[in-house]
């Protein structure tokens, strides 16, 4: 029997990280990821599960974000009782992240079950629930970086430093063959870059047989700041919002940005290079992963405050309470509001947006990579009006954004770690990516002498039978679970775009011209509705069932 190696989620996709091994032992997880996106990637989540949970041996969690980690609680609902192996930050973060996580799941379906009660439909179902992700934080277990893991049978682990958030691994694996032979694995994982605050730079050994590696900013360089090159820009940038007599809102992820931004911005008023009013990182998520921060201070690096000044200072409101963050809203000017989430899709930062977004002396920040289809990646886009909780906003405020925060290497920083980690022998599979991202590693790494052949771009559910001298063969899917030419912008963006559009192109016309537009709108829907007949009607006359594209052209 072969290693098979399956790609059920962030191939063709960013998020939804999730790797399947086969082997003679037995099979096991690398990471169970939440799609995020548009609602069309996020659908996915909804779908089966593309394998049996119970048939799982265990677990490897490369880190604690829930693009990696996030479905977990679903696999425990369907009936999965296996191991999870993590760093012990890692374990750390889950504690708080999947019970957030069904929090957000519990009430999206109560929200959208109240919309269907309205059209008289069904109750929706939560993803999962608290229950799930309880059940979930039972079956961690921990392991240090370097340390070898025998996690079941013909399969050895070991974690190594990813450099991207708290506890953040790479996972080198050696996966028995038939033949005892071990077949020598590396998952990247995220990696971070270079100059980051908190920690070391990623760490690995050389030499594998397939190497798994991110290409989120694939082809895509960063301006290369140093630390104190990055606070500088920051504090121009909190500068320059509060000389315009506004707030500056930073829409921040509850892990790793809220508390590296903390630290920065604690230490440019410690220094006297900023003088906020007040600075709000209103998340209870956040809240508590900032004590776990404190927790591990002591495996930071490049940490300018001491760990008892850490996230102390006192013009800081770490705010938990619906109450207190409701009277944020009274504040109209001087303040630094960080709220997550860090794409603006869930959360309280929604709500301040909301707020904000109006007033032309606001400021908002956007510090990190926006997933196409997000309400981030729309705001950052130039839009004039966005919908937020079903009302149509105007966008007045100052956009802003700076990429030196990100917690992901780019362009350079990811060909350098594969090259410190090359030979591979068999191939290089890169993943968690937009499709432009990844052509644009693959090209850099076949400018650098590695064949065609040898760097892959797999899709979701391609899987791999892996031998040590190369791949013996490739399956694809028969049908894919989503349309890929929906994954950049799907019709419901469109959608929306469109509706936005409309409203704003017959509120500018007079009585006349509005109804002209809609009587063009009408003509050409009734031709798409004769177009449609016809298709359909041609189809039952020739037997039809419309064929398709063939898969991957």
């Amino acid at each position: 029997m072969t290693v098979t190696l399956h790609f059920h989620g962030a191939a063709g996709t960013v998020t939804g990280s999730c790797y399947r091994i086969v082997h003679p032992g037995g099979q096991f997880l690398v990471d169970c990821g939440l799609f995020q996106g548009n609602k069309s990637v996020r659908d996915l989540n909804l779908k089966s599960t593309p394998f049996d949970p119970k048939a799982i041996d265990f677990l490897l969690l490369t880190h604690a974000h829930i693009d990696h980690a996030g479905l977990l609680p679903k696999l425990y609902r369907e009936g999965w009782r296996g191991p999870m192996w993590m760093t012990e930050p890692t374990a750390g973060l889950l504690e708080y992240l999947l019970p957030d996580s069904a929090g957000i799941q519990e009430s999206e379906a109560e929200r959208e079950t109240k919309k269907r009660g309205r059209r008289g439909e069904e109750p929706a179902k939560p993803l999962y629930q608290m229950e799930d992700a309880n059940e979930a934080l039972q079956h961690r277990k921990t392991c240090a970086y370097g340390e070898w893991i025998t996690p079941g049978p013909g399969v050895r682990a070991r974690f190594w430093n990813a450099g991207h958030i708290i506890g953040s691994a790479s996972i080198e694996l050696e996966v028995n063959d038939s033949n005892g032979k071990p077949i020598r694995l590396l998952f990247s994982g995220d990696i971070g870059p270079d100059e980051k605050v908190f920690y070391n730079e990623p760490e690995g050994p050389a030499g594998f047989d397939y190497i798994l590696c991110e290409s989120t900013y694939g082809g895509r360089e960063r301006v290369d700041y140093t630390l104190v090159q990055r606070r500088e820009v920051l504090k121009g940038e909190i500068n320059d919002a509060l000389a315009r007599g506004g707030n500056l809102v930073i829409p921040a992820f509850a892990v790793e940005r809220s508390q590296e931004l903390l630290h920065d911005i604690g230490y440019l008023i410690k220094t006297g290079d900023i003088d906020p009013k007040l600075v709000f990182l209103d998340s209870p998520l956040a809240s508590k992963v900032t004590g776990v921060y404190r927790k591990y201070s002591k495996m930071f690096e490049d940490v300018e405050l001491g760990a008892d000044e850490l996230f102390n200072d006192p013009r800081f409101r770490i705010v938990e309470a619906v109450e207190e963050s409701k009277a944020i809203n009274a504040i109209r000017g001087g303040a630094i509001i960080m709220s997550a989430s860090g794409m603006a899709d869930a959360g309280r930062i929604k709500h301040h947006l909301r707020n904000n977004l109006v007033r032309s002396n606001a400021t908002v920040l956007f510090v990190g990579y926006q997933a196409p289809g997000t309400l981030g990646q729309i705001i950052l886009s130039g839009a004039k009006e966005v919908r937020i909780h079903g009302t149509l906003v105007p966008v007045r405020a100052r956009i802003r954004s700076m990429g030196n925060y990100s917690a992901h290497a780019d362009h350079s920083e990811l060909m350098a770690w594969i090259k410190a980690r090359l030979p591979a022998h068999g191939a290089i599979f890169l993943t968690h990516g937009e499709d432009e991202e990844r052509a644009a590693l693959r090209a850099a790494l076949i400018a650098i002498g590695l064949g065609g052949d040898q760097v892959i771009l797999p899709m979701l559910d391609d899987s791999f039978e892996l031998r040590t001298g190369g791949i013996a063969a490739v399956l694809h899917p028969a049908k894919p679970r989503i349309d890929y030419a929906q994954i950049p912008s799907d019709w419901h963006n469109a959608f929306s775009d469109f509706t936005i559009r409309l409203s704003q192109r017959l509120q500018a016309g007079s009585d006349a011209d509005k109804l002209r537009v809609m009587r063009e709108l009408q003509v050409r829907l009734a031709q798409l509705e004769a177009e449609s007949r016809a298709a359909s009607e041609n189809a039952s006359a020739t037997g039809s069932s419309g064929g398709g594209e063939k898969y991957g052209e």
